[in-house]
C-alpha cells in the first residue's frame, strides 16, 4: 500500500498532518468469516505519514481473539494494537475505555513528535456504554498542541452530555490560549454536533474553501461522516479520505486526514 498522497501541496513539517480512524479492533467479520485485519492496518496507518494517528476501538489485550487467531499464519501481536501499529521512531499513548469478559478496548495516539502527560477522562453517559477521553499534549514546532481522542455514545442525547463534559474537560485541563484538536469517532448520524461543538470554541476542520463534507462510514459505500476533527487555534489547510478495496476491508470506516496550521 503506497503512502497516502498529501491534499495539499505543504512540504512535511509545515503542517501538522492527522488522521483519525476507528480501526474495529483489528477484526472484521463474524463467525467463520471472521479475519484478522491488524497486519493489514499496520500497513495502512504507516502509508497514512500522519504526525498523529488518532484511533478509537483499539485492544490491549483480548484472550479470546488472540487464542482464536493463533493458529493463523501471521496470528495476533504480541504487543498491544497500539505499540504494534505505531511507525517506527512514533510516541505511543493508550488508555483504556471499556472492559468485557475477555478484554479490553479504548482510545490511541500515535505521535512523531513528542508527547507529554498522558490523560484520561471517563464520559461515560450510561452504564451499557463506556466511553472516555485521551488527552495528550504533543510538542510541535515549539508549541504544546493538546491533542483530544474522543468516541461518543450511539444515542444523541448521550453525545450532547459528552460534548459538554469535552468542554469541561479542556477548559479545567488546557490552558485558554492553547491549540487544541479533538478528533474521533462521534457517531453522529445527523451531522448535529457542530453548533455544540462551536459553542465551546471547537470548529470542524475544514479548508475555507472546496468541499467540506468527508464521508468515512461505511467503509464500503461511505455516506455518513461520523469521523472528524475539531480544533481551536489551528486552521485547516486540507481534508482527505483514503479510498478503495484495501481500505474497505480493513475497519467498517475510512480514517480521515486533516492538515492543520496554526492560526
Amino acid at each position: 500500500m503506497r503512502s497516502v498522497a498529501r491534499p495539499t501541496p505543504h512540504a512535511p513539517g509545515d503542517v501538522l498532518r492527522v488522521a483519525t480512524y476507528n480501526i474495529h479492533k483489528g477484526v472484521r467479520g463474524l463467525g467463520p468469516a471472521k479475519r484478522l485485519e491488524i497486519h493489514n492496518l499496520q500497513t495502512g496507518v504507516s502509508s497514512l505519514d500522519a504526525d498523529i494517528v488518532c484511533m478509537q476501538e483499539v485492544r490491549l489485550f483480548h484472550h479470546g481473539e488472540a487464542a482464536y487467531f493463533d493458529h493463523t499464519s501471521f496470528g495476533w501481536p504480541e504487543k498491544g494494537q497500539a505499540e504494534f501499529l505505531a511507525p517506527e521512531g512514533y510516541e505511543v499513548a493508550y488508555r483504556t475505555n471499556a472492559k468485557t469478559r475477555y478484554g479490553e478496548h479504548g482510545n490511541a495516539l500515535l505521535s512523531r513528535w513528542p508527547i507529554g502527560d498522558i490523560g484520561h477522562h471517563d464520559v461515560s453517559d450510561h452504564s451499557f456504554e463506556q466511553r472516555g477521553l485521551l488527552h495528550v499534549p504533543v510538542r510541535w514546532k515549539g508549541v504544546e498542541v493538546h491533542a483530544v481522542v474522543a468516541h461518543f455514545g450511539l444515542i444523541h442525547s448521550s453525545r450532547v452530555r459528552q460534548v459538554e463534559r469535552l468542554a469541561a474537560f479542556v477548559r479545567e485541563h488546557v490552558p485558554p490560549n492553547a491549540p487544541v484538536l479533538v478528533a474521533g469517532d462521534y457517531n453522529d448520524w445527523g451531522e448535529r454536533l457542530d453548533v455544540p461543538m462551536r459553542a465551546h470554541g471547537l470548529k470542524r476542520a475544514a479548508p475555507s474553501t472546496g468541499r467540506t463534507r468527508a464521508a468515512t462510514f461505511p467503509s464500503r459505500l461511505p455516506v455518513f461522516t461520523l469521523d472528524r476533527v475539531y480544533v481551536r487555534g489551528l486552521r485547516c489547510t486540507g481534508v482527505q479520505v483514503p479510498r478503495g478495496p484495501s481500505w474497505a476491508r480493513m475497519s467498517d470506516h475510512l480514517p480521515l486526514v486533516v492538515e492543520l496550521a496554526l492560526e
